[in-house]
């Protein structure tokens, strides 16, 4: 329990490490001039190769959990994509991290894991603050990329979800797998393109640090943490993407979206620390109880 306990806090800085390298995405994206399924496709193929090497004798189980992690990764991604070419990039992130609603229900069911009161109101907040941080570029047209940008968001729960199910596995494994189904989806969509030196570099690291990295840490934190904790705490990705925006093109994100990202962050922070000021109190209630009975 003690060791359980231990390894926590370190998935947690494993997923908020995840949500910093994905937040990269969209200043990569911008420097390669490709379209959105090839770069998708390639970045896909560079990610599986690493992973690949990272894993050298992967574990193909092809149970449910593992083929569903790997179906629900590769939706994920071309769903996504898919709704940024049909709608806003704003809707499309929005609609995305709705996961946290699909992953509460869906845990409870299929995972056992109980979602408390304060589970509830951290998602409900979370979500307020994601619309606050996106309200000026919120858009109400797009019906069909919409529809993508929300069905992307139940790929992605389901994706935490059967992860979360290899908890005492290997769950890396569907990742490789979800990589190489979105490249052979992708990659035909990069025939007769001839990307330059500057597509390359970018593509390599959306591939590698991006992609591959990430999800690594992921699967990770995802043995030590509910499926929601783990989709929770990464909803601070598109609040960390204008931070990288700011320091390159030197974009001041809007008051809306400072207040937003403000709600997300003292969400998520307060939302992980209650169970840790939990464990300190019982542990410190057992150490005074063992101490009074030893006297």
């Amino acid at each position: 329990m003690q060791k359980k306990m231990r390894e926590r806090p370190k998935a947690m800085l494993f997923l908020v490490l995840t949500a910093l390298l994905w937040s990269l995405g969209g200043i990569l994206i911008k420097i390669v001039n490709l379209g959105a399924l090839a770069i998708a496709g390639a970045r896909s193929a560079i990610s599986a190769l690493i992973i690949f090497l990272y894993l050298r004798k992967p574990k193909f189980t092809w149970s449910l959990a593992q083929t569903g992690a790997a179906l629900s990764y590769a939706g994920t991604v071309i769903l996504f994509v898919l709704a940024n070419k049909m709608t806003t990039a704003a809707n499309a992130i929005l609609l995305q991290y709705t996961a946290p609603v699909y992953v509460a229900l869906l845990g409870a069911w299929l995972l056992k894991e109980k979602v408390k009161l304060r589970d509830w109101i951290a998602i409900l907040l979370t979500i307020g603050g994601m619309v606050l941080f996106f309200t000026d570029s919120l858009d109400a047209g797009g019906f069909a990329g919409n529809v993508c940008g929300l069905l992307s968001g139940v790929c992605f729960a389901l994706f935490a979800v059967f992860m979360r199910m290899q908890k005492d596995g290997s769950p890396l494994e569907s990742v490789l797998l979800g990589n190489i189904l979105a490249a052979l989806i992708g990659l035909p969509f990069l025939a007769g393109s001839t990307p330059g030196a500057k597509d390359w570099a970018g593509l390599v690291l959306l591939g590698a640090v991006q992609l591959a990295i990430p999800y690594i840490l992921y699967s990770k934190a995802v043995r030590h943490l509910t499926a929601l904790e783990v989709t929770l705490i990464t909803v601070l990705e598109p609040v960390l993407n204008p931070v990288w925006v700011f320091l390159t093109v030197g974009e001041v994100p809007g008051t809306m979206a400072l207040a937003g990202g403000a709600v997300v962050l003292t969400v998520v922070t307060l939302w992980c620390s209650i169970p840790a000021i939990k464990n300190r109190r019982m542990k410190s209630a057992t150490d005074k109880t063992m101490n009074s009975g030893a006297a």
